[in-house]
This record gives structure tokens, C-alpha cells and sequence, in this order.
């Protein structure tokens, strides 16, 4: 096919994009932010906000992997030209994510202490992860229905809200973090518990700002948003149908990074430490990736949708081509002056030397994830969650198996434990490549 007879241009898909970049910022700018500050208190804390991070992440996935399948629904409807269905697949997405949200923070509120009790050994970390969780699980009422309008907007290929949002969250959690962990400006010195409620108010900002911006900015009645009309249990069915086994799919993956961090905790303070800073640059480096993903997703659902399967391969090479530019010159800054990077999160200066290596082996992982993202979320794009379900199984087992014998049994280096993640990107690029090529995905599926 004649690369002019593609519907989606670049220019389409950086603008679909960019504002994703920032939206995906904004979790990362929460963990970014909390780890700085956190770092200049001391090793427990650094690793406590560490753990009860990917803890609270792993919860924030689940209802994160909700809004996909809405997110899905609404580039489909779009597809279409049937946008009046647009406004009731968010509303019965709201229903469903207003319990979800209520359940997880009822589960993290009574099994918080009795679950890190038995995962983390250190007192200290302990100690200081519970201070942080007592906070933070609150956030995850407003994060779920954030999601929920980040799916909206995404769908719509109308995401500059994402990029409002998350500057309004990033200038209330860093002033909130200044101020609530080291007791600025007449307020408590928290501590830890600080950078926790500090999220909190991060997140309710965007809560409050997605409302605003929603009854402003879009035109909702043309989408008979919140019109809240006849319940419709079918329409709720297929949301599910496609949006849980993305959320089993995100528990497995998140809840295997969580298990990643539960077994450096077992290697000593130290190893946390170099993780905790690893693990955040690595987040950083990878933000437009995984927009780029999120933008293959829905670019995926909208072809099907107005019948251009066949335009999908190339637009997909399009997007690999695109988040690859844009992550080469993060990663070489990364890469010429690891140590002023790892520095900016520590003032020990050995801690700093002590994760380049680690640093550069996540480089190398973020190289093939650009790839590799872009094909899985086409993936679930196409409506065959289930199959990326299995897909992410079976890589996940191979993942934990490497892990176990890199932590366990051998004992790796810090940074060959974190060759998980070369494993982890192969794998998924890899099967999802066979999905592309030999899968009969091009046939449009019945989404209700």
C-alpha cells in the first residue's frame, strides 16, 4: 500500500499523543517527585514510598485496565460516526467505576498492614511504608475516575485536558511534597505520611479540573453525556467483556512488578535504594512509550470501526518509527550523565555511582518496549483482550522465573536482576508480532 493512501498521519498521531505523554506524566511526576524529596530524608524512606508505590500501582492498574475497555468502545463508536452511543458507554463505565473504586480502598484499608507484614522485612521500611499507605489509598477514588475521563478523551483522539490536568496535578503535588514532608509554610513536618497526602490532593485536583474542563470545553449534549438515561445491562456486559481481561491482564503484569520489588527488598536496604532510583528514571524514560501505545490502541479500534483494517500494519510501523525518535534522545541524555542522573534523587554519592550500571540496562529494555507496546496494545485494540490476557500470562511466568533464579537462587548483581525487563519486552514484542501476522484480526468483532 502507497504510504499517502494512509488515513493517519503523523501529525494526527503526535497530537493524539503528546497530550497522552503528559497525561502519563502525571502518575509518574506523583512517583518522580515523592522519590526526590523522599530520597533526602533517608534509605527507609525512599524505599518505604518504593514499595507502597507499586503497591498502590498495582490497584490504580486494575481500574486502569477498566477504562481501556471503554476507552476501546468510545474510538470504535467514533469509528462509526455512531457518537450518541459515546455518552451512555461512559456513563455505565461511571456506574461500574464508582463500585470499582469503593472496593479497592475498602481492600487496601483492611489488608494493607496484615499483606506488608508478611512481604517486607525491614522494620524500618515497614514502619514507613504503613505511614505512607495511610494517606494514599484515598487517592484511588479520584484516580479510578480520572481514568475514566482519560479513557473518554482518548477515545475521542481529544486529549489536550490530559496535558491540563496533569500540570495541575504536578504543581500540587511538588508544593504539597515540599511543604507537608519537611514542614514548610506554617504546615505539619509529615514526613513520609506527607508525600502520601500530597498525592492525594494531586489527584483530587485532577478529579476536579476533568469536571470543569467536561461541561466547558466538550459538547456533551452532542454526545448525550450525562444524560443518564435507561440503565442498559447489555451495554455494561460488553464493556466488561472487554475491559476484564485488561484488568486481569494489568493486575498480572503490575502485581509481577510488585513482586519484582518484593524480592530486591529481601536483598537489603541498599538494593531497595538503587531500585527505587532505577525504577524511576526507568518510568520517566518510558512515558512516551507507553502514550505511544495508548495511541495504537485507539487508533487500532477507530480503523476497524470505519473499516481501514488493512491500513493498520503501516500505521502501527508509523507509531514504532515515532515513540522510538522521541525516546532515543531522553535515553542518550540518560546515558551520557547517568550518575548527575542518578544524583538528582540522592545526596549519598556512592548510592549514586552504585546504580549507573543498573541505569544502563533499563536503557537498553526501554529500547525494545517502544516496539513492543506499540504491537500489544494493538492487541487489545482490535477487541481481543482475552488474547492479550494470555498473551501477558504466559510471558509473565517466564518473567517470575528469571526473577527467581536472579534474586534466589543465583543471586545476580542488581543490574542483571533488572534484565527482567529485556525478557519481559522480547516476549511481548515477539508474540504480539505472531498475532499481527498469522491471527485473523481483521475481522471486525461485535462490540456492543
Amino acid at each position: 500500500m502507497n504510504k499517502t493512501t494512509l488515513s493517519v498521519s503523523n501529525r494526527e498521531i503526535w497530537q493524539i499523543t503528546y497530550p497522552i505523554i503528559f497525561g502519563n506524566l502525571a502518575q509518574t511526576i506523583i512517583v518522580l517527585v515523592n522519590t526526590i524529596f523522599l530520597g533526602h530524608v533517608g534509605n527507609a524512606e525512599l524505599g518505604a514510598a518504593m514499595m507502597a508505590g507499586m503497591y498502590y500501582l498495582v490497584f490504580t492498574t486494575i481500574t486502569q485496565g477498566f477504562s481501556v475497555g471503554v476507552q476501546i468502545l468510545v474510538a470504535r463508536r467514533l469509528g462509526e460516526g455512531n457518537i450518541t452511543r459515546i455518552g451512555k458507554i461512559f456513563e455505565h463505565g461511571l456506574y461500574f467505576t464508582i463500585l470499582l473504586g469503593l472496593t479497592l480502598l475498602g481492600i487496601m484499608g483492611f489488608f494493607t498492614r496484615s499483606f506488608f507484614s508478611h512481604i517486607i522485612e525491614s522494620p524500618n521500611i515497614y514502619a514507613s511504608a504503613i505511614k505512607f499507605m495511610d494517606f494514599r489509598q484515598w487517592g484511588i477514588l479520584f484516580v479510578s475516575i480520572n481514568f475514566l475521563f482519560r479513557a473518554l478523551y482518548i477515545g475521542l483522539s481529544n486529549t489536550k485536558i490530559i496535558t491540563i490536568t496533569t500540570l495541575m496535578m504536578a504543581a500540587v503535588n511538588i508544593f504539597f511534597d515540599y511543604t507537608l514532608i519537611f514542614g514548610h509554610f506554617g504546615l505539619p513536618e509529615m514526613g513520609v505520611a506527607g508525600a502520601g497526602l500530597s498525592s492525594v490532593l494531586a489527584e483530587m485536583t485532577a478529579f476536579i479540573t476533568f469536571i470543569v474542563y467536561t461541561f466547558i470545553k466538550l459538547p456533551y449534549k452532542r454526545y448525550q453525556l450525562f444524560s443518564f438515561q435507561r440503565f442498559e445491562g447489555r451495554l455494561l456486559g460488553s464493556v466488561l467483556r472487554i475491559s476484564l481481561p485488561t484488568m486481569f491482564q494489568r493486575l498480572i503484569s503490575f502485581g509481577s512488578w510488585f513482586l519484582f520489588f518484593a524480592m530486591i527488598e529481601h536483598l537489603g536496604e541498599r538494593s531497595m535504594a538503587i531500585s527505587g532510583i532505577v525504577r524511576s528514571v526507568y518510568m520517566l524514560c518510558t512515558i512516551p512509550v507507553f502514550a505511544y501505545s495508548a495511541t495504537a490502541n485507539t487508533i487500532t479500534s477507530r480503523l476497524i470501526g470505519a473499516g481501514k483494517q488493512d491500513e493498520i500494519p503501516r500505521t502501527l510501523l508509523q507509531i514504532v518509527m515515532m515513540s522510538t525518535l522521541t525516546v532515543l534522545p531522553i535515553l542518550a541524555f540518560c546515558a551520557i550523565f547517568p550518575e548527575q542522573v542518578a544524583a538528582i534523587y540522592t545526596d549519598d554519592k556512592m548510592l549514586a555511582a552504585q546504580s549507573v550500571p543498573a541505569l544502563y540496562t533499563i536503557y537498553i529494555g526501554a529500547i525494545i518496549m517502544t516496539a513492543a507496546m506499540v504491537y500489544f496494545e494493538f492487541v487489545s485494540g482490535t477487541g481481543k483482550t482475552l488474547i492479550a490476557l494470555f498473551l501477558e500470562t504466559g510471558v509473565i511466568i517466564v518473567y517470575i522465573i528469571y526473577l527467581l533464579l536472579s534474586t534466589h537462587k543465583y543471586q545476580f548483581a542488581i543490574q542483571w536482576v533488572w534484565c527482567t525487563e529485556w525478557v519481559y519486552s522480547s516476549l511481548i514484542l515477539l508474540f504480539s508480532l505472531a498475532f499481527l501476522k498469522w491471527y485473523p484480526w481483521r475481522k471486525k468483532s461485535s462490540l456492543a
